[in-house]
């Protein structure tokens, strides 16, 4: 997408549970136009893969968002639509979410910098959890 057409203040979009949405909600990153276009999507067990995936894919065409927050167990369940996002703008970020323990081992950015830093993740990883169990 060219950067010249986003705007010069952009919007935060987040998708995950209501506590995690809500908190950044009573922070101010919610906007909601008009027309009832918003930048976040709460998800429960009722929301469907597909409704998540869509407004995944929505916000990410969308030109007025900068950064997509997706909560870590939320991200798990579109997984495929995450991956296949190379662009740099919108930016997307796997948050911890309050129901959920964030797992690093999970996290797509953390494992492109340990591989940028010529390190293994898994290997850091099983060194965490056996330095645990001493």
């Amino acid at each position: 997408m060219d950067e010249n057409k986003r705007p010069k203040e952009s919007l935060v979009a987040i998708i995950g549970d209501e506590d995690t949405v809500t908190g950044f909600l009573l922070a101010g990153i919610g906007q909601c136009d008009a027309r009832g276009v918003s930048n976040f999507l709460v998800c429960d067990r009722k929301t469907s893969k597909v409704k998540i995936a869509n407004t995944f894919r929505d916000f990410c065409t969308r030109r007025d968002i900068s950064i997509i927050l997706v909560t870590q167990d939320i991200a798990t369940e579109i997984r495929k639509e995450i991956d296949e996002h190379e662009d740099v703008i919108p930016t997307v970020l796997e948050i911890p979410s309050k129901s959920s323990k964030y797992d690093k081992g999970k996290d797509p950015i953390v494992r492109r910098v340990y591989r940028l830093l010529g390190k293994d993740l898994d290997e850091e990883l099983h060194k965490e959890k056996m330095k645990g169990r001493m």
